[in-house]
C-alpha cells in the first residue's frame, strides 16, 4: 500500500503538468497547412489567456489588424491578445473568447487539450456547432 501512495505522489505532479495548456503552441493556416504564427498561452487569475508572439509567415512579421475595431484597429498583430478570460470546466478551457486577426471578429471560444502536444481551439458564434475548429502544435 506505501508502494502504491509513493508511486502517486511522485507522478501526480507530472500528470498534472502534462495537461498544461500554459505554453508556446504553432498554429496552423487552414488554407495553406503552413505554419502561421506561434500563440503564448499564460494564466492570469485563474483564468487563461494567448498572444501571438511571432508570426511564421515571411513578409507578414510587421502586418497590422486593418479589420480590427476599435483600439486594435491598424495595432501590430504580433504582441497582440487573441485568447481572453477562458476558465476550466473538466477538460476544457471555455467561457471566454478568441480574436480572428485576418477579419477581425471576436468569437466565443473553448480549448481542449487533446494531448500534450495538440490543442484543439474552437472558435464559434452562438452555439459551438457554428464555428471553425483549427489544431495548434506545442512548440518545444
Amino acid at each position: 500500500m506505501k508502494i502504491k501512495i509513493l508511486i502517486l505522489l511522485v507522478t501526480l505532479p507530472f500528470l498534472a503538468f502534462s495537461q498544461d495548456v500554459v505554453g508556446k503552441w504553432k498554429t496552423i493556416d487552414d488554407d495553406t497547412g503552413k505554419a502561421k504564427s506561434i500563440v503564448e498561452i499564460f494564466e492570469d487569475n485563474g483564468k487563461i489567456f494567448g498572444k501571438i508572439s511571432q508570426i511564421l509567415t515571411p513578409g507578414e512579421e510587421n502586418k497590422k489588424c486593418t479589420e480590427c475595431k476599435g483600439d486594435l484597429k491598424d495595432k501590430p498583430i504580433t504582441g497582440m491578445l487573441i485568447l481572453k478570460d477562458l476558465k476550466k470546466d473538466v477538460k476544457e478551457w471555455n467561457g471566454g473568447t478568441i480574436l480572428d486577426p485576418n477579419n477581425g471578429k471576436v468569437y466565443k471560444c473553448y480549448i481542449v487539450l487533446e494531448n500534450d502536444n495538440k490543442l484543439k481551439v474552437r472558435g464559434f458564434i452562438g452555439f459551438s456547432i457554428i464555428g471553425r475548429t483549427q489544431y495548434w502544435y506545442r512548440m518545444e
